[in-house]
């Protein structure tokens, strides 16, 4: 079973100016809420099973899957409080049917291969696989170093990088992850499993230099509206 948990409980502080009183998942890019692109992604890799990690005003979010069809079968966790990426996780891991899942982010689309994903995550015996976007001359996003074998070896600091890797917000987890660590109920996935268990837990990188677009500020909210319309989604 292929199967997936996409983290769609955010406020969308930063898009408040363009985007107001929904969660960021259902924010309209190009006519359509940005959740849509995901689910005909989801469609397009042959996924079975997918999980919404809710919060914030779920409610609207289960209304519009209400009036939708896909071939996937549609599960959901909300939140009560915010738990972070690591809480969200950890909670929509309860509904994972099988030994691992891909995690998408609800407001980032990384077009990456899945399959090709999945079979890296296969041969490394990864714990956690994360896809990578080369980037040039970038500054919004931290970068990571590999070592020779692909694995995970840095996180860094944002700050402005001439040309580097960075987190996609794509992974694969293996569900054994949260019956091995002693996690507390809210934490960042990002800062208390990724950068605090390098050492112990195999953690690779494979770099995929697929269509990326986060549209998680203004500017690319924007720049994902062109986009969508005129190049990738065009009906």
């Amino acid at each position: 079973m292929k199967e997936c948990i996409i983290l769609a409980g955010g406020l969308g502080t930063r898009l408040q100016s363009v985007v107001s009183n929904v969660p960021k998942c259902m924010a309209e890019v190009a006519g359509k809420p940005f959740l849509s692109y995901l689910f005909d992604y989801l469609q397009k890799n042959d996924f079975d099973h997918v999980i919404l990690a809710l919060g914030y005003k779920s409610e609207i979010v289960l209304q519009w899957l209400e009036g939708v069809i896909y071939p996937f079968s549609v599960s959901y966790v909300i939140e009560e409080d915010p738990l972070g990426t690591g809480g969200a996780i950890k909670l929509a891991f309860g509904k994972v049917q099988g030994d691992k899942s891909f995690v998408f982010n609800g407001d980032t689309f990384f077009e990456i291969d899945t399959d090709n994903l999945l079979e890296f995550h296969k041969k490394k015996n990864a714990v956690i696989s994360l896809a990578l976007k080369p980037m040039l001359d970038f500054d919004r996003y931290g970068s990571v170093d590999l070592d020779e074998e692909q694995r995970i070896i840095r996180f860094n600091e944002k700050q402005h990088c001439k040309k580097g890797l960075i987190n996609g917000g794509v992974y694969i987890i293996n569900k054994e992850l949260f019956t091995r660590l002693d996690l507390p109920e809210k934490f960042s996935f990002e800062k208390d499993i990724l950068e605090a268990h390098l050492l112990d837990i195999l953690v690779y990188g494979c770099q995929q230099d697929r269509y990326f677009i986060d549209i998680g500020i203004p500017s690319d909210f924007e720049k994902a509206n062109q986009e969508f319309k005129n190049r990738y989604f065009d009906d």
